[in-house]
């Protein structure tokens, strides 16, 4: 009885001593251990958080697309969910919650419902609504449509009235060119009238100042268009020449057919056409032959060295001046030009008046009287001489060649010359007459003015 007792005693000691150990260590362990973080606590929402929600949702309670969106707000941050139609409508939402003031953050919670009646049911009544705004501003499109047509229609009636242009400006082109700036100016001012009638003010201005750089790359564009626009006004102006005008520009001979607003057409002498832009004749070097009628042709002959060159020119001159179509003021003249290997080089020189006589013709009439009074009266027109020296028989064909006596010049038979009243040297019509055919058929327009002063 006693062992046991003793034994019970032992137990409750052993077990004392345990749990006192036992709650040394724990508060050993506690006070090492750092204290627990406290726990996070919400913030209630405050005046602002609350105005803020109060103007997001009065905001999208105006949209039908946006009005199932609640609206949470706390400390700043908005917390966006519930139904929206699809992804347009949520990045509205957002875009109207950042742009709130005392927003610091923005949280898309929304759910895209994507439903086929959420976004065909707005896109039918944005239509309805559309039709039936236009069916209301059918009658302000019909008169701005009229005022409209009325500027082009005086526009365009008076621009057809030639007369009065052509009294403002003599020149048929720059006529033309006023008639075509009054035209447009209408046609301009009319649509300005009716996008105002239509209320269409931003359009008026941006299409006004598109216009402006749109005309300044047109004219970086089409500057060389421009370059041959003006020189057809300036040569309209200066009147360089005259229709049927026998001219060379540059290296281009021909007469001219007429002057357009773009080229200047000549026919060549072989009878083809030559179409040279403006721009090009404006700048070119233009000989003109028809503007004096008188014109001097030369020709060159060659005599025998052994001849007396004076002589000559003085015998050919005085044959020259007897032709009918040469003309005695200034008089027909002629020179030395130079002594060759063989012969002596002489030039002869004559005018003649172009509107009764073809050049061509006379100088050749010319040429055919100087050859024959040469020769009639014993100068002889030599062909090149040409000396071979070969070495060894040089003296062999000397002596074999050369005669014992120098034989006499032969003097030639006078031959019979043509009689001046039987020559034909009267200008040729072939060109004259295929341009003024083109010019009778043809519906353009020459620039060309008879009644203006050519420059």
């Amino acid at each position: 009885m006693k062992l046991m007792f003793r034994t019970i005693i032992a137990g409750l000691i052993l077990t004392l001593f345990s749990w006192l150990g036992v709650t040394t260590a724990v508060a050993q362990t506690a006070d090492t251990q750092e204290p627990p973080a406290p726990a996070v606590q919400t913030l209630p929402p405050t005046e602002v958080d609350q105005g803020v929600k109060t103007e997001l949702e009065q905001i999208f309670a105006q949209d039908e697309n946006l009005d199932a969106i609640t609206v949470q707000v706390r400390a700043g941050v908005v917390n966006l969910a519930g139904d929206v139609p699809n992804e347009v409508a949520a990045t509205e939402a957002k875009r109207l919650a950042e742009e709130a003031e005392n927003v610091v953050k923005v949280q898309d919670n929304m759910t895209r419902t994507l439903a086929l009646s959420d976004n065909i049911t707005p896109m039918l009544v944005t239509t309805k609504k559309a039709v039936e705004s236009f069916i209301r501003a059918i009658p302000l499109i019909l008169f701005a449509l009229l005022t409209l047509f009325l500027f082009v229609f005086l526009g365009n009636r008076l621009a057809r009235v030639k007369t009065l242009w052509s009294k403002i400006a003599p020149n048929p082109f720059l006529a033309e060119l006023l008639a075509q700036m009054v035209r447009i100016i209408a046609i301009v001012t009319g649509l300005i009238l009716a996008l105002n009638i239509l209320g269409a003010n931003k359009i008026v201005t941006t299409v006004l100042g598109g216009a402006g750089v749109m005309g300044i790359a047109i004219g970086f564009a089409v500057r060389d268009t421009i370059e041959n626009y003006i020189a057809s006004i300036m040569l309209s102006l200066r009147q360089p020449f005259r229709s049927g005008d026998h001219v060379l520009i540059d290296s281009h001979e021909g007469k001219v057919v007429r002057l357009t607003s773009r080229a200047t057409i000549l026919m060549t002498l072989d009878g083809n056409h030559l179409r040279i832009p403006n721009a090009q004749v404006f700048k070119a070097v233009i000989l003109n032959y028809t503007t004096n009628p008188e014109r001097r042709f030369e020709f060159e002959l060659g005599v025998d060295a052994a001849d007396d060159p004076i002589a000559a020119i003085e015998i050919a001159v005085g044959e020259i001046s007897k032709l009918d179509f040469i003309l005695n003021d200034p008089a027909p003249s002629g020179s030395i030009k130079m002594v060759g290997d063989s012969n002596i080089v002489l030039t002869f020189r004559g005018w003649v008046d172009q509107t009764a006589t073809s050049l061509g013709k006379a100088r050749g009439f010319a040429i055919r009287a100087a050859t024959i009074v040469l020769e009639d009266n014993g100068f002889s027109l030599p062909e090149p001489i040409y000396r071979l020296k070969l070495d060894g028989a040089a003296a062999k064909l000397m002596e074999t060649s050369t005669p014992s006596k120098a034989a006499p010049k032969a003097k030639p038979k006078p031959k019979k010359s043509v009689k001046p009243s039987s020559q034909d040297v009267s200008p040729d019509t072939e060109l004259d007459d295929k341009i003024n055919a083109e010019r009778a058929l043809s519906g353009e327009d020459d620039l060309l003015d008879e009644g203006r002063p050519v420059e």
